[in-house]
């Protein structure tokens, strides 16, 4: 009984725990480009190309800190362009991160005006002391005349 114990044990053993262990890397960024231009993102000594109303993801992208920048499309009849957002940056990617780029656009009076939000699933909470409003006050950062 003795010996079917220690050899289930020495079986069971080595299995428990690499059973937590994964061999994947679980890290992905995605880029989706609602835009009416197509978007180029220069990430990891590549170009992404991602067309308007399509999306693209990596997925198993090893953890690190990469750098990344952003050129776009003008769209047929826009006489100027500027940018809203983080066209170029840096990217940390822990194990398990999800992070994903937003690539929305707007066309007035001529000017094409592309927006870049960043959506990242990590925690972003850098200090305990977070100062949230109280739920009847109404905080803004305008400023009245």
């Amino acid at each position: 009984m003795k010996a079917w114990l220690l050899s289930t044990a020495v079986f069971l053993l080595p299995l428990l725990l690499f059973w937590g262990c994964s061999n994947s890397i679980n890290n992905s960024i995605s880029f989706k480009n609602i835009s009416a231009g197509d978007v180029y993102i220069n990430f990891r000594g590549s170009v992404i190309t991602v067309a308007s109303g399509q999306t693209s993801v990596l997925s198993n992208v090893p953890k690190g800190i990469y750098d990344y920048s952003t050129t776009y499309s003008i769209p047929a009849g826009a006489s100027g362009a500027n940018i809203q957002g983080n066209a170029t940056g840096t990217l940390t990617l822990k194990a398990g991160t999800k992070i994903q780029f937003l690539y929305s656009s707007t066309l007035f009076n001529g000017t094409y005006t592309i927006y870049i939000t960043i959506s990242n699933s990590d925690d972003q909470t850098t200090s305990s002391k977070i100062s949230l409003p109280a739920p009847n006050e109404h905080r803004n950062n305008f400023t009245e005349p």
